[in-house]
Formats: structure tokens, C-alpha cells, sequence
């Protein structure tokens, strides 16, 4: 199997300038991805994405860096990088230590298309069965969490 990158494509019955708020505002964020995090959407804004287990209290939080803001047309992000310590200063997302999700919104009729992709699992230099199991695990995730973006921002378009 090819784990070169995760690709969907959403039609949600809303604006693209709805579909980006939805997509990078925290407020959002938070309703359809479940994650804690405060960034303003410019590119090279820095957060972390925080998700808190509601049975456990446990935390799992990863890094994020936003990489274009081009409202309403594109969001995209590099997250799951490694950190490197120095005082507070954490190592600069790029590829080979990262992975790249990007929203691509067309404008339709009826709403918008989301071209929605996630790259750089082979870049990350991980062996066979690790970079298996982040793809697969990253694949389930976002079978889980897209259908999420679509039902939140379409309630947002239908409230306003």
C-alpha cells in the first residue's frame, strides 16, 4: 500500500468564507476536531492542538504552525512535529520532521468543495511498520473528524 498522503473530498452546503472560519477559528476547531488551541490564522502562527480524554482527564497535545491563511480559499497547517528544547523556543516545522494538512475550498452552487489532503508520512524518514501505523491511525482519525467539519459548518451556515 502506498502511504504517501490522506486525501479527501468534501462537499459542504456553505460558503467557503463559512467552511474557513470553521476550518481556523479555535472556536470551531475545538467543536469538530475536539482540540484545544488558541492562534490567530496568518501564516507562521504557532499553537499547540491540545485533546483532553473526557473519562480520564488525560492530555495529548501536539505542536502546530499554520502555513497559509488565504481566506476563503485555502488553510493549511504543519502538526505532529518533532520538538526540539531550547528555552522556549520549540524546532521550526518543515518537511521531513512534520506533516501537512491543507484545505483547499472551491466555490459551488450550492456551497463549497473541500479538497482536503494530508502529506508527508514518508518524509518523516519513519520505518515500515511505524509509518504504517501513524498513516492508519491518521486515515481513521480523519474518517472520523471530516464528516465533523461538514455537520459543524454546516449548522454555522444554516444559524446565520
Amino acid at each position: 500500500m502506498e502511504y504517501g498522503s490522506i486525501e479527501r473530498e468534501l462537499h459542504i452546503d456553505a460558503s467557503p468564507e463559512v467552511v474557513f472560519e470553521v476550518l481556523s477559528s479555535p472556536e470551531h476547531i475545538r467543536e469538530w476536531w475536539s482540540a484545544d488551541t488558541a492562534f490567530e490564522p496568518t501564516a507562521g502562527a504557532t499553537a499547540r492542538l491540545t485533546w483532553t480524554d473526557a473519562d480520564t482527564g488525560r492530555q495529548q497535545s501536539t505542536p502546530f504552525t499554520v502555513v497559509e491563511a488565504d481566506p476563503p480559499r485555502m488553510f493549511s497547517f504543519r502538526w505532529t512535529y518533532d520538538e526540539t528544547e531550547t528555552g522556549t523556543d520549540t524546532e521550526t516545522a518543515g518537511p521531513g520532521n512534520s506533516l501537512l494538512v491543507t484545505f483547499e475550498l472551491v466555490p459551488t452552487d450550492k456551497g463549497t468543495t473541500v479538497h482536503f489532503r494530508e502529506s508527508g508520512y514518508r518524509e518523516r524518514g519513519w520505518e515500515a511498520a511505524v509509518l504504517e501505523a501513524h498513516y492508519n491511525d491518521h486515515r481513521q482519525g480523519w474518517d472520523f473528524y471530516l464528516p465533523r467539519l461538514v455537520a459543524t459548518a454546516d449548522r454555522l451556515a444554516a444559524a446565520r
